[in-house]
């Protein structure tokens, strides 16, 4: 038995996790920062930075007592290193080095997206090789995942994520922040034909997204009409939703015919979008590909992700130096 600590501070969310040989989830403390960002309609760095050094301490010993774990338990603690707001992963990365050293635990750093990859394995047995679809905020990656966790991008956003042009659309529809969670029940509320909007992306060779011209064609949508009434707003979340969510399903089930998996997985915030989940589900059986997408809690950003695949590669010999510093931007490891 192996006990992994995991920490992530990479944007507004202070998260820490105690997970058991990978997969048991022992603890997984997030405290969320959405109300303080809220008023300003998206996350404001240094508040972020500020809210992350108030909590860190606090939010590691509710993981470690809600695991019922002391420090000299631990095997070892995983930490998100990159990518992210630079100021908030800074924070993680120093309480994670002053543990390591107090306590002489390995330090293994670890790329978010690697955490988001790995989150659906912690509730499903996957055949490998198999394709991961991430959607946040911040990131949308499609990746194929060989059996030794080595991750190969396929394809990425070439401008914005897809998290980030539901929160925008939110915004034009006067729905607040965050925006993924009001256009999905905003959508389910429409009785109205949904606006049809372009799906972006969908005829171009290659399995990049792009979401700057499906916010743009909303933008244009509504100033043509003088803003969106309560009537006709709901068909415009929807319309937009149906846009963005086919967008990411088709490159992503096209990418399975043409690779050959068996498995597709699709996680991050954006996965929480019950529009997303029944079309992947629906894809996926029409091809005869098993599909699979984490509990809303592992799809968010969360420190039981991050122990998790450092236990992984903990296991593999990764090792940090006490050196480790934080990077905003950083390509995908294959290892």
């Amino acid at each position: 038995m192996a006990l992994v600590l995991g920490i992530d501070t990479s944007c507004d969310d202070t998260s820490a996790a105690v997970v058991e040989d990978g997969r048991n989830i022992l603890s997984n403390v997030v405290s969320s920062q959405t109300s303080t960002h809220a008023q300003f309609g998206g996350v404001v760095p240094e508040l972020a930075s500020r809210k992350h050094a108030e909590n860190i301490t606090r939010v590691i010993d509710a993981a470690l007592k809600t695991a019922g774990a002391e420090l000299n338990d631990l095997d070892a603690v995983a930490v998100t290193n990159r990518p992210g707001l630079i100021g908030a992963l800074l924070v993680g990365v120093e309480a994670a080095k002053a543990l390591a050293l107090a306590c002489s635990l390995p330090l293994i750093d670890i790329h978010h997206i690697e955490g988001h990859i790995y989150a659906p394995s912690m509730t499903a047995d996957l055949p490998f090789p198999h394709l991961c679809l991430t959607v946040s905020g911040g990131h949308t990656l499609l990746a194929l995942v060989e059996a030794d966790w080595t991750m190969t991008e396929l394809g990425s956003t070439l401008d914005d994520a897809a998290g980030e042009a539901f929160d925008k659309a939110a915004k034009m529809l006067g729905l607040g922040f965050p925006g993924g969670p009001a256009i999905d029940r905003l959508a389910q509320e429409n009785l109205e034909t949904p606006v049809p909007f372009p799906v972006p992306m969908r005829n171009k060779p290659g399995y990049d997204f792009s979401y700057s011209g499906l916010k743009t064609a909303v933008r244009y949508y509504l100033e043509k009409r003088g803003g969106a009434d309560s009537a006709s707003a709901s068909a415009v979340a929807a319309g937009f939703q149906e846009a963005a969510v086919e967008a990411l399903i088709h490159k992503t089930f096209r990418a399975a015919k043409e690779t050959g998996v068996q498995a597709a997985t699709v996680t991050g915030g954006v996965a929480c979008n019950s529009l997303l989940r029944r079309r992947a589900a629906e894809r996926g059986k029409e091809l005869g590909i098993l599909t699979a997408y984490p509990p809303p809690a592992l799809c968010v950003d969360n420190g039981a992700m991050i122990a998790g695949v450092g236990y992984v590669r903990w296991k593999q010999g990764r090792k940090a130096s006490l050196n480790l510093s934080a990077a905003p931007n950083g390509e995908l490891p294959n290892r």
